[in-house]
């Protein structure tokens, strides 16, 4: 882990280079043409919304396989769906949005106090990959580790707003609920025993953290981006977009499908491991966000993960003659280690995984 100890040269916060009032970008944030948000066609579709109210029933078995279907059929097809009636209180989601803007809109200062290095990403950030002289993407973030409790530290979380580590905490504990009752019916889906991956992440041993994306105005959002293309390294994201400005886009074939988040809703998406389990059934999809030059925007990526030293393969009930095991076993710590030092780049590390 040593060559993730600092960053390759000195941070530059994407908020103070917004609120200068600047009407260019600098260099370093111009994306090579073939990257920017123009450069694909955008298709006029959607991603697919499910109603998870039956989950809450326990007679309701038809309703139940109902979700079932539409969750699995979204995996396979999409590698993202929209959620409704999923059990967190909208209360809970607004309060978040407001402590969260309010960290960020505190003065510079206060913000470096929580400054982070690559070592372990958690805290303030401005960059993912420590390679020197790349293009960097137009936002700021700040990343805490939830689970396991061994790498929970309130400290290291903003002292201020004053409501922000208490929210924070009650929001982790209902997204943890939605994520388990997520895992059972993701195995449902694939054939398999409710908690086969539940089993398969650790159990209650579960890896859980959060990114909290800030993304300040751009005075040139046609070319940059918010976050470069990407497919997540982890097990499923849940993401609580902004109430008011869109921005993720959803890659489909060579389209970019622009997702439009409906209020109170989360955006779920299956990341690099379970498409691994799944031995590809399910697809862990690239996305990417745009800017704008109009408004900031606020999301917030919930990611719960394997057991970080578990080796990850291919469910044995998903491996067929016909259907050999795609991908080789490896540890989530080995796996996202790629993307600390390399930052975002598509789809290139789960693919890099394929067995010989």
């Amino acid at each position: 882990m040593d060559c993730l100890q600092d960053w390759p040269e000195p941070i530059v916060r994407v908020q103070s280079l917004s609120d200068s009032g600047a009407t260019t970008i600098p260099d370093r944030y111009i994306k090579p043409p073939s990257d920017r948000p123009s450069s694909a066609p955008s298709a006029n579709l959607s991603i697919p919304v499910i109603d998870l109210d039956s989950l809450a029933c326990t007679d309701g078995t038809a309703d139940r396989a109902a979700v079932v279907r539409a969750v699995s059929d979204a995996c396979r097809d999409w590698g993202f769906f929209q959620v409704v009636n999923h059990g967190v209180d909208p209360r809970l989601m607004r309060r978040m949005r407001e402590a969260w803007r309010g960290f960020f809109h505190l003065p510079m200062e206060a913000k470096q106090v929580y400054a982070n290095s690559p070592k372990t990403y958690e805290g303030y950030g401005s960059r993912l990959g420590i390679e020197k002289g790349a293009i960097l993407d137009w936002g700021d973030y700040y990343y805490l580790h939830i689970l396991p409790p061994s790498l929970k530290s309130h400290d290291k979380w903003p002292a201020l707003p004053p409501s922000l580590r208490e929210t924070t905490d009650d929001y982790s504990r209902e997204l943890i609920k939605l994520c388990e009752k997520v895992m059972k019916v993701l195995s449902s889906g694939l054939g398999l025993e409710e908690n086969f991956l539940q089993k398969a992440f650790g159990g209650d041993d579960v890896g859980v953290c959060m990114r909290v994306n800030f993304y300040p105005k751009c005075p040139q959002p046609d070319l940059a981006l918010g976050l470069s293309s990407h497919s997540d390294p982890g097990g499923i994201t849940v993401l609580l977009a902004d109430d008011r400005v869109k921005g993720l886009q959803v890659r489909r074939g060579d389209a970019w499908v622009a997702v439009q988040p409906i209020p109170d809703a989360f955006i779920i998406n299956v990341g690099d491991q379970i498409q691994v389990l799944s031995n590809a059934t399910y697809r862990s999809v690239e996305h990417r966000v745009v800017v704008n030059s109009e408004a900031e925007r606020i999301s917030f990526a919930f990611f719960y993960n394997p057991k970080s030293d578990l080796p990850i393969e291919p469910a044995p009930e998903l491996v067929t003659p016909d259907r050999p095991a795609l991908y080789q076993p490896m540890s989530f710590n080995e796996y996202r280690l790629y993307i600390r030092k390399n930052g975002p780049r598509g789809k290139s590390q789960v693919e890099s995984l394929k067995a010989v």
